[in-house]
């Protein structure tokens, strides 16, 4: 049985995901209350009785996103096992999270200027260095235990490979190819390169 609490639900859900797609496209800062309210189909004011502002909007969709990255990056390493595995999970559980929030990963790209001088998106500063130390952690224990190259840069790794990450997210829907062949794709040339390997 739908009860007004779920017909409530559903419409937030939706006018999330409207703002959403429109933040992506135009930027969160050139998107209007009232653009949202007309792709909605409500008068202005009518989005008042879901969100305080335009803000609470981004609010939600931002901090869903980075709950979603860090649970699965705490997955990902819970069981302290060796760090190509934990990278290889890490992958994965991106991989997956970002298609799922593609508007929230465009608003960050974006917009992150604007994010981070808000004291109200101060977790996003605390989301991504909690990111970015995972990758360090999980590489430079690869280091130690001579699954990685002695001299890798990690916090310059990190950021190349989080980059590339983050590009299949703008691709055009229906490239190609699969989220797995994407994720396959990318361990296969962060683990063995392009270059053949001569016999020994």
């Amino acid at each position: 049985m739908t009860t007004p609490n779920s017909r409530k639900t559903d419409r937030r859900t939706d006018l999330v995901r409207l703002a959403g797609d429109l933040f992506a496209e135009k930027g969160f800062r050139a998107t209007t209350v009232r653009e949202i309210a007309d792709a909605a189909g409500i008068l202005s004011g009518s989005l008042y009785h879901h969100f305080d502002s335009k803000e609470s909007i981004g609010d939600e969709l931002l901090s869903a996103f980075l709950e979603d990255v860090l649970a699965g990056y705490r997955a990902a390493t819970a069981d302290g096992g060796d760090p190509r595995t934990a990278i290889e999970r890490i992958v994965r559980s991106s991989t997956e999270t970002l298609a799922r929030h593609r508007a929230a990963l465009t608003m960050l790209q974006n917009d992150w200027s604007y994010f981070s001088a808000q004291p109200r998106f101060g977790y996003l500063r605390t989301a991504m260095k909690e990111i970015e130390q995972t990758w360090i952690d999980q590489l430079e224990r690869g280091k130690e235990t001579g699954q990685f190259r002695a001299d890798l840069d990690a916090r310059l790794v990190y950021r190349l490979l989080r980059d590339i990450l983050w590009i299949p997210t703008s691709w055009r829907q229906g490239a190609g190819w699969t989220t797995d062949q994407i994720v396959e794709g990318f361990l296969s040339l962060l683990f063995d390169g392009i270059t053949t390997h001569p016999a020994t």
